[in-house]
């Protein structure tokens, strides 16, 4: 990881580089509270899961693919792609050593014998439902301190941020997923 080097002190208010009022092309002021929240809030959401997947020799990618996997029993590899928005040798390192490991296994499609859809194993299931629950608790404390009616905002925000012009399959059924809490 790299390191921050400051010319003054961390604490001092000329610590940080001046904060542009605008941004060049445009003249709203640039929100670098929202930008560093989302960089610090995405670290640690998905570092609970790095240590994790860390004693398996597994990485972000491979949570990424089981993620999606498992929510989506029979996913096909191109619709995968297309979701992660990853080369298709990226995915196939990945896959690989999923499949070997046994926590995917691939079969090939009913009516077009070239489709390889996806299902996450016994085992894979279980590693997914380990790594979400750690994010689930982050969430829910995250949550609690917002309230009902903040999580709806959440919710809201997180989506409006997704574009959604985007052909993804995936998104297509979050979208049309009505939103539903832990409580329900």
């Amino acid at each position: 990881m790299a390191d921050i080097n400051f010319s003054t002190r961390p604490d001092s208010p000329d610590s940080r580089a001046p904060e542009p009022q605008a941004a060049a092309a445009d003249e709203r002021p640039l929100r670098w509270d929202i930008i560093e929240l989302l960089f610090f809030a995405y670290r640690d959401f998905v570092g609970d899961a790095d240590h994790e997947l860390e004693a398996f020799g597994f990485g972000r990618a491979h949570h990424r693919v089981m993620h999606f996997v498992t929510r989506y029993p029979g996913l096909k590899v191109a619709d995968l792609l297309e979701v992660l928005r990853i080369t298709k040798q990226s995915l196939g390192r990945v896959l690989k050593q999923l499949l070997d490991e046994g926590y995917i296994v691939q079969k090939t499609g009913n009516n077009d014998r070239r489709q390889r859809l996806l299902f996450a194993t016994a085992k894979g299931e279980a590693l997914v439902a380990k790594l979400a629950g750690l994010q689930t608790r982050r969430i829910d404390r995250a949550l609690e301190q917002v309230g009902p009616a903040g999580a709806d905002k959440v919710r809201q925000f997180l989506r409006a941020m997704i574009d959604r012009d985007d052909p993804d399959k995936v998104l297509e059924a979050i979208f049309k997923t009505p939103v539903t809490t832990a409580k329900e």
